[in-house]
């Protein structure tokens, strides 16, 4: 079995293959392909990547190439996890931002949107190279940001071609909430007894539910929450509103719910999130091409993606051998949520067997969430459009859509901006 990895040159990509190294017995991976635009990292993270595959006695070989096609043909399966315009671009969209008065970030508000626009062609090229030289029925399994809005842009334009958009945030928030809860109890639960549910987009969900051993303990665990919030000198959400919803926000809801406060904040870079993770990477980049070593180091964590490897190969493996396990991803819910369009993706609770991802039933966020997550999948179709086509009136749109969006008069000076920063990798954009 092939499985392709286009982006392979990431500093994250050690951590997948601990994943893969984990799981040889239950998962049959024979070839492991790591594709990169950029040579010189992957040589530098592609030979550690060898090496400690070697260490574990080779279970799988790991090829690396520069040749998209060549990683797709055949494979099982192919893992997006790219950057266009690499970091320095994720740079320049939270600078965008901040010289507007507006949230600087990468997936979220004008940044988000600016990488949308650069990423959105790149991975639906990846599905037509998929459907042209891949293995039948291959799943591409996307972890690029804007996760849900990449994943909104495959289902429309490639949608022969299966995939699932897969972000770390469900995984992360159901394993803290699970020591919340160990410690309360003062003993070890497996994280396989557990399930979280949640509902929305990605980035933009709202946890609402818990289950342990299938008994519903969301009462407990709210209630736990807001004990922590009570305790905190600085909680990250007003208990006032916890109270009210009875659900957990995503964190990235801060963004949305205390503005104001993230603005603030930016006016305190240099450094911004993305020149922390380029000196980060910097000292990992180092590491790994460092031939004495063959196990990952322990400053990975400080890049972000906890869980990373935990996710992917879960996912795959309950995939390719037909396990039916609940996992929270990224798909069309095709009706499973009564009310809401069924062709909006959502990130949501699926079972995932050797037929695909199937959304599970769910009921429909209280008003006070769906129309704040309605007017943010407005702003998403606007900017599939918007880069699928070149679109500018599209883009316009979508950033008079976003509800973090600049006011309508400075509306086209942004944009101006955002098409000009990006401009090398917006070719749609300028024909």
């Amino acid at each position: 079995m092939k499985v392709a990895v286009i982006g392979g040159g990431s500093t994250y990509t050690p951590e997948l293959i601990n994943g893969f190294l984990a799981r040889t017995k239950d998962f049959p991976l024979t070839e492991l392909w790591l594709m990169d635009i950029d040579p010189q990292r992957l040589e530098i993270v592609g030979g550690f990547a060898q090496r400690m595959v070697r260490a574990k006695g080779a279970p799988f070989k790991v090829t690396l190439t520069t040749d998209q096609r060549e990683a797709a043909r055949g494979a099982s399966y192919v893992c997006t996890q790219l950057r266009v315009g690499q970091m320095p671009a994720r740079r320049a969209d939270e600078y965008l931002g901040q010289r507007h008065g507006l949230i600087g970030q990468e997936t979220t508000g004008v940044g988000g949107m600016a990488k949308a626009l650069r990423t959105i062609p790149v991975i639906l090229n990846i599905a037509r190279d998929m459907r042209d030289v891949g293995a039948p029925g291959a799943l591409l399994v996307n972890f690029t940001n804007p996760a849900g809005l990449v994943t909104e842009a495959l289902a429309r334009y490639a949608p022969d071609v299966p995939a699932v958009g897969v972000c770390n945030v469900p995984i992360t928030t159901k394993m803290h909430l699970l020591e919340t809860l160990e410690k309360e109890i003062d003993q070890r639960i497996a994280p396989e007894r557990a399930e979280l549910k949640t509902l929305g987009l990605n980035h933009l969900t709202w946890h609402r539910g818990f289950t342990l051993d299938g008994e519903d303990i969301w009462p407990r665990i709210i209630e736990a929450y807001l004990a922590q919030l009570k305790a905190s000198p600085d909680p990250d959400w007003d208990v006032r509103t916890i109270e009210t919803l009875r659900l957990i926000p995503n964190y990235y809801l801060q963004y949305y719910y205390y503005t104001d406060r993230k603005l603030e904040h930016q006016q305190h870079w240099p450094p911004s999130r993305a020149e922390a993770v380029q000196s980060i990477e910097e000292g990992l980049l180092k590491y790994y091409g460092d031939p004495a070593y063959s196990e990952p180091p322990a400053d990975l964590m400080k890049r972000g993606g906890a869980y990373y490897s935990t996710v992917a190969t879960q996912l795959l493996n309950a995939h390719y051998n037909d396990l039916g396990e609940t996992h929270i991803v990224n798909t069309r819910h095709a009706g499973a949520v009564p009310g809401w369009p069924a062709d909006w993706v959502l990130e949501m609770p699926c079972r995932v067997n050797r037929s695909g991802i199937q959304p599970l039933p769910a009921d429909p966020l209280p008003l006070a969430c769906f129309g704040l997550l309605a007017q943010v999948k407005s702003y998403e179709q606007l900017t599939v459009e918007a880069a699928v086509h070149g679109d500018r009136d599209a883009a316009y749109q979508a950033l008079l859509a976003h509800p973090l969006g600049p006011k309508a008069d400075r509306i086209q000076v942004v944009l101006d901006d955002v098409l000009e920063t990006h401009r090398a990798h917006l070719p749609q954009f300028w024909k």
